[in-house]
């Protein structure tokens, strides 16, 4: 691959992995190099308007982690939102042109499948029998139990029972910290 370089990358078109979706919706596009200030700055504005009941969030590839923020900041700021995620693969083909072109080497096409990851919100009820739905508040019913049963475990681990006895064992010459000698009076 020393003798190419990478000329162009073309992202196949997908369909959406939605149906029945309005034609006006508003679709997210989330890049790597997108501000999450910026994007939620003008999501929150649309979905505060009463004329905005959906939203779509879309990422690819090392954008999936950002698109998951934007939606969880979303669904902080604003309660009630119901949502439905779906995780598929978009299909990329990148274009490698030879470096020396006389040298007698072919263009390469490389195929590749991106993970990608579409979450739709919406204020309105969605079908709750639909792979990937959550409702609204579940998240914080799963932390409720999560950090009960942490605190729970917290309690048990203070009660001691373990291996070891610490920094100042049973042996004199634990006395002191790590590299101390004891010395007898």
């Amino acid at each position: 691959m020393e003798n190419y370089k990478k000329s162009k990358i073309v992202e196949k078109p997908s369909p959406l992995p939605f149906t029945n979706l309005p034609s006006d919706i508003i679709e997210m596009k989330v890049k790597d190099g997108s501000k999450i200030r910026n994007l939620m700055g003008y999501a929150i504005g649309k979905m505060e308007s009463d004329s905005v009941k959906q939203i779509l969030f879309t990422g690819s590839g090392k954008a999936i982690s950002k698109t998951i923020t934007c939606v969880e900041i979303m669904k902080r700021r604003l309660t009630g939102l119901h949502q439905i995620t779906k995780v598929l693969f978009k299909q990329t083909e990148e274009i490698w042109e030879p470096i020396v072109p006389e040298a007698g080497l072919d263009a390469l096409t490389v195929k590749r499948n991106i993970p990608a990851i579409c979450i739709l919100l919406s204020k309105d009820a969605l079908d709750s029998q639909e792979p990937g739905y959550q409702a609204p508040g579940s998240f914080d019913a799963f932390w409720i139990e999560t950090l009960k049963a942490e605190s729970q475990g917290q309690i048990k681990r203070k009660q001691g029972g373990g291996r070891g006895a610490g920094r100042t064992g049973k042996h004199p010459r634990s006395v002191g910290g790590r590299g101390e000698s004891y010395k007898k009076p």
